[in-house]
């Protein structure tokens, strides 16, 4: 009888050993690149997700950069994944959607925002739908007409109110001015009227908790993260039910157009349309505010970059037939100096831990083989701070964009993605920095009263908040 047990525990211990070796080896029609899987199931999650105290390249990739090359292999949430930071690899990457790979999300993404729904969007023929439809109500024709004026009379309206007070956390007044004009115009969101009181921060605590390890259990930031997420589904679903039992003859939101393409498009379930539009509401003021935050403390640490910028701007106010209208479009063209503090802070913020894409079949780079299935990650961080690229590339210095010709700022700057999946909101999101730092230049002082050191989380975010004093100008 003992020797079956011994017979038991020996085959127990080799299929483990096994296992463990077809963990850290796994099969491929080729050479892998170089790295390591690190632990069973887990992989190497944690250290990805470790929290990093400046805004270099986090030091999980920067480690394994200069161990392993541009390309290397690791495990995240489970998943095997090949990490990018060659420009001209990760440029080629996202221009192959659809061809060698697809958009993708990891686990914890999947899980939060419906993997089924989304990989919906990898049709063609509903990604132009969706595409369309975001730059009907966001793009630069509509920028053109009504919503700049909007949004700059939102912005004066916000700085206004920050003014009174005797200091304001500037990411979480940025994150909820943001967030209520892109809600307003989604689907006539009104902070005062809605159920879910602040609600741009339950976006930001949804975000948070989904950059921790994906483990659903009581007391842990994932499962506070999908807590987060039900209460505003369930708002979402409320509002959807209502228009589609009252449609609205005025097309005034972008709801509303979902509501009646519904009754056309069989894809635009009721599923379908939730999710796409909390997807739409994450996507519109988090990383951005995220951006502008940290604008404005480059601008606080640099007078001289606020000098030539206040040039510019009080030159556009000379120039203006009439001094009350506001900003034109071809003034917002006309804004140089502008455009490179915006790419600047975009450079340095690289907001996006991660571009995922997965792979549709084996595909061959430098003599290595990514396989088929396999998820593959392009790190914006790794790819805009490259010293290669740029010359003191933790410095902010919006002069560097002067000389940047157009291909290598296409390799070299992915703030956007890249590719036919480039941000459809790009343009917005420029245009939005360009109207906060116009009104925050010609109206307006402000003062450091506290906080501002940066970190990555693996999202930036300010440790201990960026506080700021905001004072007009007299």
């Amino acid at each position: 009888m003992w020797s079956y047990w011994v017979y038991a525990v020996a085959l127990v211990v080799v299929g483990f050993t096994h296992w463990i070796y077809r963990w850290r080896n796994p099969k491929c029609n080729g050479k892998l690149p170089p790295g390591s899987m690190g632990f069973p199931l887990i992989g190497e999650t944690i250290k990805f997700l470790k929290t990093s105290k400046t805004l270099d390249i986090p030091p999980f990739m920067k480690e394994r950069l200069e161990k392993y090359g541009p390309l290397f292999k690791t495990s995240l949430a489970g998943r095997p994944v090949v990490v990018s930071s060659d420009p001209d690899f990760s440029y080629y990457l996202l221009l192959q959607e659809g061809k060698l790979v697809e958009r993708w999300y990891l686990d914890s993404f999947a899980k939060l925002l419906r993997q089924d729904v989304t990989s919906i969007c990898s049709v063609q023929y509903i990604h132009k739908y969706l595409r369309n439809l975001i730059l009907s109500y966001f793009g630069p024709e509509r920028l053109k007409g009504d919503l700049m004026p909007a949004l700059e009379n939102d912005i004066r309206r916000s700085l206004k109110d920050w003014s009174k007070l005797p200091s304001v956390e500037a990411k979480s007044v940025i994150s909820t001015m943001i967030f209520d004009f892109t809600a307003r115009r989604l689907y006539g969101y009104e902070a005062e009227n809605s159920p879910v009181k602040n609600l741009a921060q339950s976006f930001t605590n949804f975000l948070e908790g989904l950059m921790k390890f994906p483990l659903n259990v009581p007391g842990t930031s994932f499962h506070k993260c999908k807590k987060n997420q039900k209460r505003i589904i369930k708002l979402i679903a409320g509002v959807l039910e209502e228009r589609r039992r009252s449609p609205r003859k005025q097309k005034e939101d972008l709801l509303d157009q979902v509501v009646e393409d519904m009754k056309k498009e069989t894809f635009l379930t009721d599923d379908f349309a939730i999710y796409m539009m909390f997807g739409l509401l994450l996507a519109s003021f988090e990383t951005i505010s995220s951006t502008l935050a940290l604008a404005i403390k480059f601008l606080t640490d640099n007078p001289s970059v606020v000098e030539r910028l206040t040039e510019e701007h009080e030159a556009i106010l000379k120039n203006r037939g009439n001094a009350n209208s506001g900003l034109s479009w071809e003034e917002y063209k006309s804004m140089t100096y502008t455009h490179h503090v915006i790419k600047e802070s975009l450079r340095l913020a690289s907001v996006a831990p991660g571009i995922l894409r997965r792979s549709l079949t084996d595909i061959q780079v430098d003599g290595y083989t990514i396989p088929k299935g396999w998820a593959i990650l392009v790190v914006p961080a790794a790819v805009q701070l490259n010293p290669t690229t740029y010359e003191d590339p933790l410095a902010f210095n919006p002069s560097r964009w002067e000389n940047m010709g157009e291909l290598a700022m296409a390799k070299n700057f992915i703030a956007f993605g890249g590719g036919s999946r480039s941000c459809t909101g790009a343009e917005f999101s420029k245009v939005l920095m360009a109207v906060v730092l116009h009104v925050l230049v010609t109206k307006y002082r402000w003062t450091k009263v506290k906080g501002g050191e940066k970190i990555r989380r693996p999202v930036l975010a300010f440790k201990d908040g960026f506080h700021v004093q905001v004072t007009e100008k007299l």
